[in-house]
């Protein structure tokens, strides 16, 4: 065979390689997005994290993709809904919310795992400290606990008539005896008369909301739960079938309708979340990584609520407000 003809034989055949063996791409990591409520309920936390994960060169569908896990509020499933995210051998692990994280942390000891939570992460067990988390776990404190005495206080300047105040509280969270303490503690300290009952479910909601009623409580406070943003429309909704002012701890209450919140922006912990799993993508080991604690605080009044229910805010609270809604 002539040089000529086995240096075209030779191209013809590795025209006709298959593409794979010719040009192999490689694979875009994965993370994992786990969430204890509805996608339809917590949706508005993707936007943010995806931000975060943007501004440290990561984009969905471009350079990395997301496998999304929805708990529908059913905690009870969020250990299964870990470990399938740990079978499907994710590069990193973002669990919003402490009781989703708890789970995520018990499920693997290798996996970076960035978690949001409102509840203290060392008292919880996710981390050893806040500055040296150490292991594979590292995130966001959102402190949406430690703010009772704020907003009751608050909750007093918009309702100073209200001489009994009714409080409702998750006793399923991590640190539901704390929340309980801490609510009791800054009534005390106002003396204030504060009657607290506890709900985890719907049914149980509409009852608590009954009692208070019956109670003729003046005012009442939402304690912090994850799960109770997932039914923030049927907390509104409630508050005005029984015409009761009510504070909650995030601003998407008050979007919703509720009358005044006072809490960290949730939105922004994701955010910051999402730039940790990017700086972690890049080499950075999650215990090296301090968890972040929230710096800012909102306070939200929705000024037509307000008017709904006959009360007059006064140009006070107005003034230190971070958002009217009218």
């Amino acid at each position: 065979m002539r040089r000529r003809d086995f240096i075209a034989l030779l191209g013809s055949g590795a025209a006709a390689w298959p593409l794979p063996a010719r040009s192999q791409q490689p694979a875009i990591p994965t993370i994992g997005f786990l969430n204890y409520a509805s996608r339809a309920s917590a949706e508005i936390y993707v936007a943010p994290f995806r931000q975060g994960l943007k501004e440290t060169g990561f984009v969905e569908g471009q350079n990395i993709s997301i496998e999304y896990r929805w708990a529908d509020g059913q905690y009870g499933r969020l250990p299964e809904l870990a470990a399938d995210l740990v079978g499907a051998r994710v590069a990193a692990m973002l669990c919003g919310g402490s009781v989703s994280a708890v789970p995520c942390k018990a499920a693997t000891t290798t996996i970076p795992i960035v978690f949001t939570s409102g509840e203290d992460p060392v008292t919880v067990g996710l981390v050893e400290s806040l500055n040296r988390p150490g292991g594979n776990v590292t995130g966001v404190y959102s402190l949406t606990n430690g703010l009772e005495e704020k907003r009751l206080g608050l909750l007093r300047q918009l309702v100073p008539q209200a001489s009994v105040i009714g409080a409702i509280a998750n006793p399923r969270r991590l640190d539901a005896e704390i929340q309980t303490r801490d609510l009791q503690e800054a009534a005390r300290a106002l003396r204030q008369e504060i009657h607290i009952f506890n709900a985890s479910s719907a049914p149980e909601i509409d009852t608590a909301f009954a009692a208070i009623s019956q109670l003729r409580a003046g005012a009442l406070i939402v304690g912090s739960d994850p799960s109770y943003i997932a039914r923030r429309d049927q907390f509104v909704a409630l508050a005005a079938r029984y015409s009761v002012p009510t504070i909650y701890f995030q601003r998407e209450f008050a979007e919703s309708g509720g009358l005044i919140s006072y809490g960290t922006n949730l939105g922004e912990g994701y955010r910051q979340a999402g730039i940790y799993v990017g700086q972690i993508l890049k080499g950075i080991k999650p215990g090296d990584l301090p968890v972040l604690q929230s710096t800012k605080f909102e306070l939200i009044i929705n000024l037509k609520t307000a008017k709904t229910l006959g009360l007059t805010v006064s140009s006070g609270l107005l003034s230190i407000a971070d958002e009217v809604i009218e």
